[in-house]
Parts: C-alpha cells; sequence; structure tokens
C-alpha cells in the first residue's frame, strides 16, 4: 500500500473514532438532560451564569482599555507637544547668520535630541529620528539621525504624507513594534521642525505602550480567573441548593414506585419542618389513605369473588333438579296443550342459558381469583380451528352465510390448552355468524417464526370507535336490542380474552361501521414469551381493511 494511502486511510479511522466518541458524548448530555433534574438545572444556570460573565467581562474590558488608551495617548500627546516645542525651540535660539556652519547644526542637532529624549518618558522605551522633509532646497543640509533601534518599517507613507501636509500639528498612527520575536503594541507620532539655513525636517518619535498592554493583560486575566471561579462557585451552589429539593423529590418517587409495586407499607422519611417536609408528611397521608382504600377494595373483591363463586356452586343442585324436570317437561311437550308446549320449550331454551351464564360466571371468578391454570397439549393450530369452522357450517348454511376457511399457516404442532382455543374461537367464529348479516365470513389461519394468528374477519355492520373499545368488558353489546342467535351470556370476550393471555397472547380488533369487524388471536410459538407481533397484523381503526390475506390451503 502506498504511504499516502496508509496515511489516508489512519486519518479516515481518526476522524470515524473521534466522530463516534462525539456521538456518545452528546447522546449521554442528551442522556442526563432528559432524566437529571439537578443536571437540568446546574446546566441552565452556569450556560445563563456564563453568558452574563462574558457580556460583563467583555463590556469592563473594552471599558477598561478604552480609558487606558486614552489616558496613555493623551500623555504621549502632551509630551509630543512639548519635545518638539523644546527642540524647535533649541533651533530657533540660535542664530541664522550666514556664518552657521555644518558643525554647529549638527551640535544643535544634538541638542535637540538629547532634549526631545529627556522630555519624554515610556517604560517600555522611546525611539525617535529626526529626517529631512522632501523636495527642499537649502544652503545647508543636516544628516538624519535616529535612534540606534529605531523602528523604521513602522513610519508608513501614509503617515509621512499627513506629516508634511500638517506642519506644525501632530500626526498619531498606532503600530505594532517587534519585541525579540513578540509583537508589542505602540503608537508613532510626527511633527516637523523648521532648522535655520537648513529647512524643514520631520520629527518621529515612537512610543512602546507594552506597559499599558501588560496591564490589559492583567485586568483580563484577573477578570477570567474571576469569572471562571465565579462561575464555579455558582454550579457548586446551584447543585447544593437543587439537591435539597432533588434528593427528596427521587425518595418520593422511589419510595411512590414501592408503593406500586405492593410494597403498602413504604413511607417517606420526615425530617424538619421546612416545605419540603410538609410534602412528605402529605405524601405519608395520602399513602396512608390510598392503603386502606386499597385494604378495603381488595378485601371487598375477594368478598364479592367468594361470594359468586359460593352462589354459582350453590345454584348447581336447584338447577340440575329443575333441569331433570325441565327436560321431562320437554320431552313430553307433544303431549301438552299449544301454550304449555311452548312454555315447555322456552324453559328448556332459559335452563340451558343460565346453565351457560353460570358456568360462565364460575370461569369469571377464577380469573378473578387468579387460580387458572393451562392444560397444555399437542394441538395443531389449523387442524383444530378446521374443526371448530366444521361445526359452525349447519348454522352458517342456515342463515345463509358463506363461510370461508384458508390455512395458509398454522400447521406445526404446539402446546396449547386446545380447551380454552376452541372456546376462543367459538366465540369469535359465532359472532361473525351471528354480525355478519348473511355475508361472506372469512377465517384464516397463517404463521411466521414468532408467532401463530387466527383471524376472523365478517362484513357486517361493523362497530364505531367507541365500540370498538369496550368489546371485551364484561356483559357489554354494541347494540342490545339485535335479536341473538347464539345464546350468549355477555361474558364470552371477556373469558377469550382472558384465555388468549393465559397462553401469552393476545386478541386484536378492527371494525369500522358499514365494513364489518375483524378478530385477530396470536399466540406465540415459545410458550413462555410474551407476543408483541402477529402473523397477521391489523390497521388502525381510521384505517380501511381488506384482508386478512388468504393463502392456498395445503
Amino acid at each position: 500500500m502506498p504511504p499516502s494511502t496508509a496515511r489516508s486511510t489512519s486519518i479516515g479511522r481518526v476522524r470515524r473514532r473521534l466522530r463516534r466518541w462525539a456521538r456518545r458524548f452528546w447522546r449521554g448530555i442528551a442522556f442526563l438532560w432528559r432524566r437529571s433534574l439537578m443536571f437540568r438545572s446546574v446546566a441552565i444556570t452556569v450556560t445563563t451564569t456564563g453568558l452574563a460573565v462574558v457580556i460583563i467581562g467583555t463590556a469592563v474590558m473594552l471599558s477598561i482599555s478604552t480609558n487606558v488608551y486614552s489616558q496613555r495617548r493623551d500623555q504621549i500627546e502632551a509630551e509630543s507637544t512639548r519635545a518638539t516645542n523644546v527642540a524647535q525651540g533649541i533651533f530657533d535660539a540660535a542664530t541664522a547668520a550666514e556664518d552657521n556652519n555644518q558643525s554647529e547644526l549638527e551640535t544643535l542637532q544634538n541638542e535637540a535630541q538629547q532634549a526631545i529624549l529627556s522630555n519624554t518618558t515610556s517604560p517600555g522605551g522611546t525611539r525617535i529620528a529626526i529626517e529631512r522633509s522632501p523636495d527642499q532646497s537649502t544652503p545647508q543640509t543636516l544628516q538624519n539621525v535616529a535612534s540606534s533601534d529605531f523602528p523604521d518599517a513602522v513610519i508608513t507613507d501614509a503617515l509621512r504624507k499627513e506629516v508634511g501636509k500638517n506642519t506644525g500639528n501632530l500626526s498619531l498612527q498606532p503600530v505594532r513594534l517587534d519585541d525579540a520575536g513578540r509583537t508589542e503594541p505602540g503608537l508613532a507620532v510626527g511633527s516637523t521642525l523648521q532648522i535655520p539655513s537648513a529647512g524643514q525636517y520631520e520629527l518621529y518619535i515612537v512610543y512602546d505602550l507594552s506597559d499599558a498592554q501588560q496591564t490589559l493583560d492583567f485586568v483580563s486575566q484577573t477578570l477570567s480567573i474571576g469569572g471562571v471561579a465565579l462561575i464555579v462557585l455558582i454550579a457548586v451552589v446551584t447543585s447544593l441548593v437543587v439537591r435539597l429539593v432533588v434528593v427528596p423529590i427521587r425518595g418520593a418517587a422511589e419510595t411512590s414506585r414501592k408503593i406500586a409495586a405492593g410494597r403498602l407499607d413504604e413511607r417517606i422519611p420526615v425530617k424538619g419542618q421546612d416545605d419540603v417536609a410538609t410534602l412528605a408528611r402529605s405524601f405519608n397521608g395520602m399513602a396512608d389513605a390510598v392503603s386502606r382504600q386499597i385494604t378495603q377494595l381488595a378485601e371487598l373483591s375477594r368478598v364479592q369473588q367468594r361470594f359468586v363463586s359460593d352462589v354459582s356452586h350453590e345454584l348447581r343442585t336447584p338447577l340440575t333438579t329443575i333441569r331433570l324436570a325441565g327436560d321431562v317437561l320437554y320431552d313430553a311437550r307433544h303431549a301438552f296443550e299449544p301454550a304449555v308446549a311452548r312454555s315447555a320449550e322456552l324453559l328448556h331454551d332459559q335452563i340451558e342459558r343460565f346453565e351457560l351464564l353460570l358456568a360462565d360466571l364460575l370461569e369469571i371468578s377464577r380469573y378473578d381469583a387468579q387460580a387458572v391454570e393451562l392444560e397444555t397439549e399437542p394441538v395443531v393450530p389449523a387442524s383444530l380451528t378446521t374443526d371448530i369452522v366444521d361445526e359452525f357450517r349447519p348454522l352458517a348454511e342456515r342463515l345463509g352465510v358463506e363461510l370461508r376457511l384458508a390455512t395458509p399457516g398454522g400447521h406445526t404442532t404446539m402446546q396449547l390448552d386446545a380447551r380454552r382455543i376452541r372456546r376462543i374461537l367459538r366465540n369469535l367464529v359465532g359472532n361473525a355468524i351471528e354480525h355478519g348479516d348473511g355475508k361472506p365470513v372469512h377465517v384464516v389461519v397463517d404463521s411466521d417464526a414468532r408467532t401463530v394468528a387466527i383471524a376472523v374477519r365478517d362484513h357486517g355492520v361493523g362497530m364505531p370507535p367507541e365500540d370498538t373499545a369496550r368489546v371485551f368488558d364484561r356483559f357489554w353489546r354494541a347494540d342490545p336490542s339485535r335479536k341473538r342467535t347464539i345464546g350468549g351470556t355477555g361474558l364470552g370476550l371477556a373469558i377469550s380474552l382472558g384465555d388468549a393471555n393465559l397462553h401469552g397472547g393476545r386478541i386484536d380488533v378492527w371494525s369500522r361501521p358499514g365494513e364489518g369487524s375483524a378478530f385477530v388471536l396470536t399466540v406465540p410459538r415459545a410458550g413462555h414469551e410474551v407476543t408483541t407481533t402477529s402473523a397477521i397484523p391489523l390497521p388502525e381503526l381510521d384505517e380501511s381493511y381488506d384482508g386478512p390475506r388468504e393463502g392456498d390451503t395445503p
């Protein structure tokens, strides 16, 4: 592999690793933001405080910088004016006679240079230069003089033009000075000098402002350290204050979870007399009241369950006697007068319905008492469904309903409670035939890797959403005035739902007025699992449904 390719691959790996770390970091921050009130409170407080500190610190720093620079500029301007006047006074005191020779002018120049240096002060040093103005013709000339370390490069053409144009005035320009590799701020001041017999010269004084910059750096560092310390202090104080509130809230949440799990004797420890303690006492009082109510309701529920169970058992003996007497009358009805024979038939039908109701009440009482157990056996869902469909074919033909069966799946053997699965299917198929309004009823058995589903679809009147939500309620009927072909008790679907849940499965329902209804029983292939998906999924209640899918029956 070429070196460039290897380097690119290495850089790519590093970038991917950095992106992964960044994603993990932001996921952690987002998790803490959602889950921790303390983190959210401290983060908001620190962020707002940090912004305030930055804004205030910046404003203070700008104000201090402006004042320091203004004072230093005024001082430099006053010193430069004084130095220029002193130098000009030295030249003006000389006699502008024809016999002023070159050496005398050079002596005056040196005196002026020393006078300028003595009248200018700068902790970082002052550099001066005296240069002849261009385009002059005079009897004598002086050599340009400058300090040994004068930074001639900082004197720009713009400053020279301004000095030549503003004769008699000062011209100032900020500059950057090179000090042993470091860049320091400075200020260049330009003015003009009139030298007898030598013409006009330009005086440049460069002041080093590193002392002012050091002062500003110290102030900036102090403000930064103070701001960071203030933010850290506020974060610590905020965390301590929020902790005083969050810790009791967490304790209350933990206590409420324990109470919800059934540990009704759990209470929040009460400390002090503050608002949090008042909240804890109120919570404990509420928990005491709820515990008493739950205990009373549990006792009442046990009494009701025992009452239903006892009454159901006690009714069996007289019901058996009534059933025997009713059968005798029913078998001999042809010998009776028509009115008496009809009464015997009604008595026989109601006794059968009463027996069904009694059996369903006993089953419901077992569910309420949590005393129901599965009696599993090897079952092939497709075969069991076929038996139920064949059982209802005579009723469907009598009512003019076409009963269709498709079994594209469900042909493997499963461990199920066959009696309960049959009871579920009898309820679903019977209800579909009864409410199908003479239209075809489809029964489909299908399966996938995890579940087996049995769907029963009719095309009858259907139900609105509010009725669909209550279809599994006990003794509830969507249309109480509707004539029932099959003598139901109003408990069939409630018991069916309990049977499905007992297998770790569920019953889904879809229904729309005028489009019919669909019920899907779903059970997991593995009995210890609880199903969350289905081999025959149903749409939302506000969507149309053309299913379930029918395949070729093997």
